[in-house]
């Protein structure tokens, strides 16, 4: 019997919610000291910082500011685009000299308790000279704005351009033209698991704990800061309690207690505090798009122009200009646009930097799309159903290239539009909506049909020729069959709570005619397994779990050749059945267990030149990307007399190629949800005009609880990638990706009867009702 497709348990989770993980702040080396960083209360000044009081504190080994770290170089970043003018603020892993937004380390002490070094902070001094500051991008860019970096001469870090089509003649054919600015907030990731480094520097190598989505990412780049060759650093991800894009980072924390344990020559700790994330660790979204598109009176879209203002804080974190432009690749969604541009420009400002928050450039992309496709609905007078359907691209049209020159691998969006229906009355709700109207209740429902560009991988694509990412985005495993017949998967993908140790295990116990239980997944060690690039984009499947696939193919390869020897028969009429490899049309057959048991222990008895043991190694690097779509609905009440939004059900269709194991998908899909609702009706990281943070911690930045979701209807329709074996594509951003614009989609489809046509996000209580009041003559 298969596994895959079978909705198994995740083998990690009875250590987990048994409280038996191994987090990183768990850890204890002997001899441990701890860290912790004082920040800047200003976001744009020169410093001078006096730690002599810390240095007196009992408990307290060394204060180091930022002239104090003789590292080899400033903190990298990953993108360098060919033919873009990219300019790159420096960035020290603590501020030499000047600091450019609040939460910027301006020193580290160094003692033997975590209470110690945190009462010390107290104790340095730092004097601010403050000097003018800019936190809104588009005032950013005028040319009387003050400027975030003085070296640089500008704020404009960077413009960008992709499209296709003729663009004047789209709009010249167009009898309707609607124009929106649309603003996606600021955003934190907050994931359960704060950040968190352990640092062990002796003899010459360093070996590196960190709640890290990228351990090889981070080796690298440590060893380019540190000065010190890659063979002499380990780092090791143990159990990472949720990402969601805050750990897809080279950390300046982490370069700072690996330079601290060298300095002092003690293992060094640091763990950020709740409020540390909210302030110092990177933000996601935070961008103004300008969108406008046309389209004929029947409702063909015929052109889609968008420029986008990105404010990428301060610095740049390992992606932080390029975020934008992930979302670029699908600024033509799910339809048949003849014509688009996208021009963006990356901003700084005096804030946190912005880097990949869940999504990562395709939940603002989509977002924009899709409510500005409700906009054109409502200016035609058309049901934004109807007008989806007049400009899907066509099922049969697949492989199909977009205006762009993108290339989508598969679809049938009509398919997944379908299906979710089924799951509404929509002919009834509007009937009852209505009703309601003239009682003074306003529900409404919004939609979301959606694809994304997932199995971030291709070199020849996304690379230094490409893109402009800094390293090929390939990935490899080892597949291992011991003696006794058990199997160790050893990938580079290294997971955060998505679940890799089950369905990998999954994926590999059925190439190999074995059970999952018997299947280890071994990842987020670079000392122990194979080169790989991490865990991001929705890429572990499409990418990390077909290297898996693949080289466990290599490994049953030989296995037939073993057994076909041993049984006097043809390798290739040997098959795998009943959890044997068994000669085709006989019973005669040999377990995984026999066949390594020959493999290992009587090698002698293998095909001539054939090596000893069952292992084999695989690299996959994909020819294209991966598109996973889908079609969400989403029912609202909002109370206009205190503005508040109670969202009353939600419809989830998503197709992600073929099902490996649907209760992991469904997981995904509900957490994906959950975080695209709370961006469009709670959350927002907020500055003030001086750049000090007002959401600084959980009590002013809201988090949508399990009272303000509802239960999700899921469903999903299978349409298998061509691009990997196994014909998987990726679903942990989908929820994300697809929900806000379906809830703000709602929000504005109840408030259109009191005269407000667009809201921006969030639909607070307050804005939504400001906007009423506003409406109203």
């Amino acid at each position: 019997m298969s596994s895959v497709g079978t909705p198994l348990k995740r083998k990690e989770d009875p250590r987990l919610i048994t409280g038996r993980g191994n987090y990183t702040d768990d850890i204890t080396l002997p001899g441990m000291l701890h860290a912790a960083f004082v920040r800047s209360s200003e976001a744009h000044a020169k410093i001078a910082v006096d730690a002599s009081a810390a240095r007196e504190r009992e408990g307290i080994l060394a204060v180091f500011m930022g002239e104090d770290l003789d590292v080899a170089a400033a903190m990298p970043h990953a993108w360098v685009p060919p033919g873009v003018d990219l300019k790159t603020p420096e960035r020290w892993p603590i501020a030499r000299g000047e600091v450019n937004h609040v939460g910027e380390a301006v020193a580290v002490v160094v003692g033997h308790s975590r209470g110690a070094v945190a009462d010390a902070v107290d104790d340095v001094v730092v004097e601010y000279d403050p000097l003018p500051v800019v936190t809104n991008p588009e005032a950013a860019l005028k040319s009387e704005s003050p400027l975030v970096h003085e070296a640089l001469g500008t704020n404009r870090a960077h413009e960008w351009s992709i499209g296709g089509g003729d663009l004047e003649a789209g709009f010249a054919a167009a009898d309707v033209i609607v124009e929106r600015r649309i603003v996606n907030q600021r955003v934190a990731a907050v994931p359960i698991e704060p950040r968190s480094a352990i640092a062990d520097f002796r003899a010459g190598e360093l070996t590196l704990w960190s709640s890290t989505q990228v351990p090889h990412f981070v080796r690298l780049f440590m060893g380019i800061v540190l000065g010190t060759s890659e063979e002499k650093i380990r780092v090791i991800a143990p159990d990472v309690g949720g990402g969601f894009g805050a750990k897809l980072q080279f950390c300046a924390e982490e370069v700072v207690v690996s330079w601290a344990s060298r300095k002092l020559g003690r293992p060094v700790k640091w763990t950020e505090t709740r409020s540390e994330h909210m302030l110092a660790c990177h933000h996601g979204r935070d961008q103004v798009d300008y969108v406008r598109i046309g389209a004929t009176r029947e409702g063909k879209i015929t052109a889609l122009h968008i420029k986008i203002i990105a404010d990428l804080g301060a610095y740049f974190g390992m992606l932080t200009p390029v975020i934008p432009e992930l979302g670029a690749f699908v600024s033509s969604g799910v339809y048949d646009i003849p014509a688009i541009k996208t021009d963006i420009v990356g901003v700084l400002t005096n804030k946190c930097m912005t880097d990949a928050v869940r999504g990562a450039g395709r939940p603002e992309m989509t977002h924009m799309l899709e409510v500005t496709v409700d906009q054109l609905a409502a200016e035609l007078g058309m049901d934004p159903i109807e007008l989806r359907r007049r400009n899907f691209i066509a099922p049969d049209s697949f492989p199909h290239e977009v205006a762009i020159g993108v290339i989508y691998d598969s679809g049938n969006y009509q398919g997944t539009l379908e299906r979710m229906l089924e799951h509404l009355d929509y002919e009834e709700f509007r009937s009852e909506q209505a009703r309601l109207r003239e009682q003074g209740v306003y529900r409404g429902i919004g939609f979301s049909t959606y694809t994304e560009i997932c199995g971030l991988a291709p070199s020849r694509v996304a690379g230094p020729a490409g893109l402009g990412l800094q390293t090929g985005l390939w990935e490899s495993a080892v597949v291992r069959v011991h003696p006794t017949g058990g199997v160790t998967v050893f990938t580079g993908t290294s997971g955060h709570g998505q679940g890799h140790d089950t369905v990998f295990a999954q994926v590999v116990a059925d190439k190999l005619g074995v059970t999952p239980d018997v299947v280890e997944v071994v990842h987020g060690d670079t000392g122990t397994g194979p080169m790989g690039l991490g865990t991001y984009g929705s890429r572990s499947m499409a990418i990390g779990a077909e290297a898996a696939a693949r080289a466990a193919n290599k490994v049953a390869e030989k296995a037939k050749q073993i057994v076909a020897h041993q049984l006097e028969a043809a390798p290739e009429d040997i098959e795998i059945a009943d959890g044997q490899f068994r000669v085709r049309g006989t019973e005669k057959g040999m377990s995984l267990t026999e066949i390594s048991g020959v493999a290992h222990v009587r090698p002698e008895l293998l095909p001539e030149g054939m090596e000893p043991a069952l292992e084999e190694h695989c690299f996959f690097d994909p020819e294209n990307f991966v598109f996973p779509f889908g079609a969400h609905a989403c029912e609202v009440e909002v109370d206009a007399d205190t503005g508040k939004v109670q969202v009353r059900r939600y419809v989830a269709v998503d197709d992600c190629g073929n099902p490996i194991n649907p209760m992991l998908i469904d997981g995904q899909v509900h957490g994906g949800i959950t975080h695209g609702i709370g961006q469009a009706l709670y959350e927002q990281i907020s500055y003030d005009e001086d750049g000090q943070l007002i959401t600084g911690s959980l009590v002013g930045y809201a988090l949508p609880t399990a009272a303000e979701v509802p239960s999700f209807v899921t469903d999903r329709t299978v349409t298998p990638s061509p691009v990997n074996s196994l014909g998987v594509k990726g679903i942990g951003e989908a929820g994300t990706i697809a929900s806000s614009p379906a809830v703000l989609n709602a929000v504005i489809d109840a408030l259109r009867p009191l005269g407000v046509g667009y809201i921006d996000m969030p639909c607070t209580p307050l804005r939504v009702w400001t906007a009423i009041q506003e409406a109203r003559p």
